[in-house]
């Protein structure tokens, strides 16, 4: 039999380039199925499962957040457990003297706003007649779609469902608080435990050293980002309260303390305490241009603390895409609620690390930076 010519030999090369090209497309769209498919059972898992899943993810956190004690206490040579013990204890110090100083301001004004409402009706005067031209116009579409005429039940709830509804929601937060505090001790005790059993679990030196760069990098980079941010968060909430006491707002440590916290929901969390104190300066105001005074010094703080000292002292470290963070912060209320709107960017920092130490994910990692320099 003729060996084949060198003619042949090119069209035979050619065939067999085409039909590997092939295979690897078909696999490559198999992969990309079986991945879709598992990142969907994956994300429906944790909306099924989140009374379990939350508290797991706030311990892990936590236990980031209180690294930089259990450190400093290890330095003094303080047994684990009990140093485990004294960071806990911290903790749970600052969250009750948080919530017992801001009651009675919370409280007080609760109990006085039905006596400010017409001083809040008074600022939005102007605001009346478009709003009841806008409510005849659609009590008229509803009349004629007899829309109207057929609303002829209505829906209340009763005294003992909203008491079982209270009862039911703090039973759950108070169960998962515990369940996180449980967890956040042995996981300060344990310390790199679990990261030195999943290393033995991978088959390959590459895995291990990859998986060990990945923990250590989140670990310290995560640490790092809650520590700045806490402390960047009471600077606001300091400034913010020092602000309102200036403006002559009763009680500045109640709106310090609630600038505090929603600081650390980017973009939303300053949006909707800018909301809050254009509100509480028109029940406190009979001038309307004295009401937006304490909303405009806080905007004034934000933007010194967004723009300017936050991005240095985070060394551009992590930037991230302020579209996919909006998204992420829809995403994770939607699944978890307020925490998950809360854990959604410490969690978006975390997938971009991965991504950028995984090499098939790092184009997936710069479409998360935020890095303009480009």
């Amino acid at each position: 039999m003729p060996e084949p010519g060198p003619e042949q030999q090119k069209e035979d090369l050619k065939e067999d380039l085409k039909a590997a090209q092939q295979s690897i497309s078909s696999w490559d769209l198999m992969s990309l199925l079986v991945a879709g498919i598992f990142s969907l059972m994956f994300f429906a898992f944790l909306y099924v499962a989140r009374e379990i899943v939350v508290p797991m993810v706030i311990a892990f956190m936590l236990n980031l957040l209180l690294q930089p004690v259990m450190k400093a206490l290890g330095r003094l040579y303080v047994p684990k457990p009990l140093a485990a013990i004294l960071a806990i204890c911290l903790l749970l110090g600052v969250l009750a003297v948080f919530g017992f100083a801001l009651a009675g301001p919370a409280t007080a004004w609760i109990s006085k706003a039905p006596e400010s409402l017409p001083r809040l009706e008074h600022h939005l005067a102007v605001f009346e007649r478009p709003f009841q031209a806008l409510l005849a116009a659609g009590q008229e579409i509803e009349h004629l779609t007899g829309a109207y005429s057929a609303a002829g039940s209505s829906v209340g709830l009763q005294g003992s469902d909203v008491g079982w509804f209270l009862f039911s929601g703090t039973r759950a937060m108070m169960t998962g608080f515990g369940t996180s505090i449980v967890l956040l001790f042995f996981l300060l005790v344990s310390g790199d435990l679990f990261l030195r059993r999943l290393v033995e679990l991978l088959p390959t030196l590459s895995n291990k050293k990859q998986i060990v760069e990945i923990s250590h990098e989140i670990e310290r980079n995560i640490s790092q980002y809650l520590v700045t941010v806490t402390l960047m968060n009471a600077a606001v909430g300091v400034a913010t309260g020092l602000a309102t006491w200036i403006c002559g707002v009763p009680d500045p440590l109640l709106w310090g303390a609630v600038a505090f916290g929603l600081n650390y929901i980017l973009i939303l969390g300053p949006l909707t305490n800018l909301a809050i104190l254009i509100l509480v300066g028109l029940l406190s105001y009979d001038s309307l241009g004295w009401a937006l005074v304490p909303a405009g010094a806080y905007a004034v703080i934000h933007v010194i603390e967004g723009e300017t000292i936050t991005p240095n002292l985070m060394a551009r470290r992590f930037t991230l895409n302020p579209v996919l963070i909006i998204l992420s912060l829809v995403f994770w209320y939607w699944m978890w609620g307020a925490v998950g709107a809360l854990l959604a960017v410490p969690l978006l920092a975390m997938f971009k690390i991965i991504c950028d130490r995984v090499e098939p994910l790092m184009a997936l990692g710069h479409l998360l930076d935020g890095d303009t320099r480009d």
